[in-house]
C-alpha cells in the first residue's frame, strides 16, 4: 500500500510538472510568432525536440521500433498531438492573447470526457469524473473571471482554431493507449520526428526560413517552447496516459491556469479576486476527482 501511495505522489507530482512545462508553452508561442511565422516555429518546435529525444534514446542504447504499424500509429499521434494543434495555436496565438488560449485550451479534459463517453468507452465513466470535469470548468471561469473573456468573439477565426486544436488533444490522449508497453521516451520521439518530416517541407516552401530574422527573444523562446515544453513534456504526457488515464492526464489542462495566476501573484505582485480562490479551490476538486482512483470497499465476508 505504501508503494501505492508513493507512486501515486509521483504521478501527480508529474502532472503538476506537465502543466508547468505546456502552461509555459503559450507565452513561448507568444513570443516566438513575433518574428517567425507559425509553421516555420512549430516546424522548427518538432525538429529541435524530436532531436533532442533522439540523442537520448541512442544514449539509453535503445532503439526506435522499426515496424510500419508502430510508425504509422507515430504519425497518426503526430497529427493529433503536433502537426494540426501546435500550428493552429501558434496561427491564432497572432491574434488571440497567451492568456485567452490558454483558457480555451483548457476544456481538453471536457473533450476527452466526451469522447471517451460516446466513442471509446475505454475507462469507465463515473459521477465522479463527470463531477471532476464540471469542476474544474468552473474553477477556471471563476479564476479567470468574466473580464478575461472580453475578447471572445474578436478574432473569431482564431479562438475557434484553438477550440479545434483542443479537440485534437483530446483525441491524441485517448489514442496514445495504443503505445501502452513501449517506453514513453519512444511514442514521443517518434511522433515529434514525423510531425518534423511533414512541416519542415512544408516551412520551406511556404516561408522560405532563410529569408527570415527571428529576434533573440524569439530564439530563445523556440529553445524554450522546444527542450522544455515539447520534448520533456512529451516523455511525462506517454507516461501519465498509462498511469492515470487519457481523463486523468488531459485534467493537467485545469491546472494551467491557477498555475499562471501564481506566477502573477508571485512576480508581477497581482492580487487575487475572492472569486479566484473559490475557483482554485473547484480546480483542485476537479483535477482530484479525476485523477485521484476512488477507495475500494472491502469485501465482507
Amino acid at each position: 500500500m505504501t508503494a501505492t501511495k508513493t507512486n501515486l505522489k509521483l504521478e501527480l507530482m508529474l502532472l503538476l510538472a506537465l502543466a508547468t512545462l505546456w502552461g509555459a508553452s503559450y507565452t513561448f508561442i507568444k513570443i516566438g510568432v513575433e518574428t517567425i511565422p507559425p509553421v516555420t516555429l512549430i516546424a522548427a518546435r518538432t525538429l529541435i525536440a524530436g532531436g533532442i529525444l533522439l540523442v537520448i534514446i541512442r544514449m539509453r542504447g535503445l532503439r526506435l521500433p522499426a515496424d510500419f504499424a508502430t510508425w504509422r500509429a507515430f504519425l497518426v499521434q503526430a497529427c493529433l498531438n503536433s502537426v494540426v494543434p501546435f500550428t493552429l495555436i501558434a496561427w491564432a496565438e497572432r491574434a488571440v492573447d497567451a492568456g485567452l488560449a490558454t483558457i480555451l485550451n483548457s476544456t481538453s479534459p471536457i473533450f476527452t470526457f466526451l469522447l471517451t463517453v460516446v466513442i471509446t468507452r475505454h475507462e469507465e465513466v463515473t459521477a465522479r469524473r463527470l463531477f471532476g470535469v464540471v469542476a474544474g470548468l468552473a474553477g477556471t471561469g471563476l479564476i479567470v473571471g468574466a473580464q478575461a473573456l472580453d475578447g471572445l468573439g474578436e478574432a473569431l477565426l482564431a479562438q475557434l482554431a484553438i477550440v479545434t486544436a483542443t479537440i485534437c488533444y483530446a483525441g491524441a490522449a485517448i489514442y496514445g493507449r495504443t503505445f501502452k508497453g513501449l517506453d514513453p521516451i519512444m511514442p514521443a520521439a517518434g511522433s515529434l520526428i514525423c510531425g518534423a518530416a511533414i512541416l519542415v517541407p512544408v516551412s520551406l516552401m511556404i516561408d522560405q526560413p532563410w529569408t527570415l530574422a527571428p529576434s533573440a527573444a524569439s530564439i530563445l523562446a523556440l529553445l524554450g517552447l522546444s527542450i522544455f515544453s515539447t520534448a520533456l513534456a512529451f516523455v511525462i504526457y506517454f507516461r501519465l496516459i498509462h498511469t492515470l488515464g487519457s481523463v486523468g492526464t488531459t485534467s493537467q489542462a485545469y491546472l494551467r491556469v491557477p498555475i499562471g495566476v501564481g506566477i502573477g501573484v508571485i512576480f508581477l505582485g497581482e492580487a487575487l479576486s475572492s472569486t479566484a480562490w473559490i475557483g482554485l479551490a473547484c480546480v483542485v476538486a476537479g483535477v482530484a476527482a479525476m485523477t485521484i482512483p476512488a477507495r475500494k470497499r472491502a469485501l465482507s465476508g
